[in-house]
């Protein structure tokens, strides 16, 4: 049983990533947040007796393994050189910090402690993006030639944030992370157009190319209802390609004849278009955004397993590439 003391207690750790813990034999030994009434409720659902407002005492709980959290990119910044200074591993939530010089700072110390910090980049474990990469790394898709990607939000939160640091934050970095995973390598050329109609509206167009040539465009905003689908994936090969709806619909087209001149014309497996997409009526503890698949990491690591985790490496590269953005939005 790993024993980890948990930073923050707001609605998306414990709706999202609190409830993985236990099924990895992850004990919540301590908890901390300055919110009293959600660090109560957070105790009671969990029967944690050791109970904190200060992170940095929490931290000294004896017998804890780990550290984890969910809180604000400065605070993860500060909590998780504090950890790393008392000997302990930690996962956080993304982004790693405020600024890329922050998610560094981060990097050099887990290399000079020894221990690891993993990042909650969990796009890379949603179903349809995971399925997407098992077929790139089969071999038969070849090549990837360009890639496109949408990932939109709503304006809800970002109405009295007009400098959009937020959505920047917490919203963009996913897909600075996602998208040079699929391609494998990072981007090169980057140019950026966007449109505001008013305040908290952003719409933004990232072109990019990669360090061999791989060509993209990344379209992000908070122009959308978050009522409707908010994703979506295409990777383009030579005679074939995939596509990932809403992180469940997967796609993968390849070269079939026509078929309107062949009366004996069937659906061919070697090379029809393959399709999934998940039964939600099964009973099945499924969690398609890939939260159960990156905490079953997270703690296959903390267990002194090797697995691929995203860690303060990816979460630098990230941080690097969204402040590459930014600046030309700001310019």
């Amino acid at each position: 049983m790993i024993n980890i003391g948990w930073i923050g207690c707001g609605r998306h750790a414990r709706q999202m990533l609190l409830p993985q813990l236990g099924r990895n034999d992850i004990r919540i030994a301590a908890l901390c947040d300055r919110d009293g009434e959600a660090l109560k409720k957070t105790a009671a659902e969990y029967g944690v007796t050791a109970l904190h407002d200060d992170f940095r005492e929490m931290i000294k709980t004896p017998g804890l393994d780990a550290i984890g959290m969910a809180v604000g990119p400065e605070l993860h910044r500060m909590a998780t050189l504090a950890a790393l200074e008392a000997g302990l591993p930690v996962f956080m939530e993304k982004p790693p910090a405020a600024t890329a010089a922050g998610a560094l700072e981060i990097a050099k110390a887990s290399e000079a402690a020894g221990k690891p910090v993993m990042v909650g980049f969990m796009k890379r474990y949603s179903t349809g993006n995971r399925m997407a990469m098992n077929v790139l790394r089969g071999g038969d898709f070849g090549g990837v030639l360009g890639i496109t990607g949408a990932y939109m939000t709503a304006p809800t939160y970002f109405e009295g944030e007009p400098d959009y640091s937020g959505f920047y934050l917490h919203h963009c970095v996913h897909y600075m992370d996602l998208i040079p995973w699929f391609a494998g390598e990072d981007f090169g050329d980057m140019q950026v157009r966007s449109v505001s109609p008013q305040a908290g509206k952003l719409l933004l167009h990232l072109n990019f190319t990669t360090q061999t040539g791989k060509i993209g465009n990344i379209v992000m905003g908070t122009v959308q209802s978050r009522g409707t689908p908010m994703e979506e994936i295409r990777i383009m090969g030579d005679h074939a390609r995939l596509h990932v709806d809403n992180i469940i619909n997967v796609a993968l087209y390849r070269d079939p004849p026509f078929k309107a001149e062949d009366p004996g014309a069937v659906l061919d497996p070697a090379c029809d278009t393959l399709s999934w997409t998940p039964n939600f009526t099964a009973a099945a503890n499924e969690d398609h955004k890939g939260y159960a698949a990156l905490l079953a990491d997270v703690a296959a690591v903390l267990r002194g397993e090797s697995r691929n985790v995203p860690d303060i490496g990816d979460g630098v590269r990230a941080m690097e590439r969204l402040e590459r953005m930014i600046s030309q939005i700001e310019a």
